[in-house]
């Protein structure tokens, strides 16, 4: 089940670490991307299909993108799951992040394909949030803001599931 936006929220903020922009403190890359291989096998497993898996990410704070195929779901979309190198975090999305708005979402990404993903990131201890509240100014203390101009702030998706 994903976290609700005040757990979204105090996680978020608990994860932004000054000077950790790409990977936390404590990072564990072995352990992350046999965890992330196992999500991409489960899932492609669970929806009977090839997923396009992106295990080459690097200068980002996540670890790496699951694209599972609109013809293996019920969705309009592709779904697109982004693991991110912080806390566990997962944010599943309808088509591309970014693509689609809270309501089109709630209109076009089936409860079944939803809870099919969130089943497989549960049984690996991945936390799915939302990716709405996220595209929100990032406001956090890592100074991963300084990154940016002024002119083009960055948001808290930038902070924890883009490429920096």
């Amino acid at each position: 089940m994903p976290l609700d936006e005040q757990q979204t929220w105090a996680m978020l903020r608990e994860l932004d670490e000054p000077g950790y922009w790409e990977v936390p403190h404590d990072f564990d890359g072995p352990a992350a991307r046999a965890r992330f291989e196992q999500l991409a096998e489960r899932l492609g497993r669970a929806f009977d299909c090839v997923c396009d898996v992106d295990r080459n990410v690097q200068d980002a704070s996540h670890l790496g993108r699951i694209v599972i195929p609109a013809s293996a779901t019920s969705a309009v979309d592709q779904l697109t799951v982004t693991v991110s190198n912080f806390g566990g975090l997962v944010a599943v999305t309808l088509g591309n992040p970014g693509s689609y708005d809270e309501d089109e979402e709630l209109e076009f990404f089936p409860a079944r394909d939803r809870s099919r993903v969130e089943d497989e990131l549960e049984a690996l201890g991945y936390l799915p949030v939302s990716e709405h509240p996220l595209w929100t100014k990032y406001t956090g203390i890592s100074g991963f803001d300084a990154l940016y101009p002024p002119d083009r702030p960055p948001s808290w998706w930038d902070r924890f599931f883009d490429y920096l």
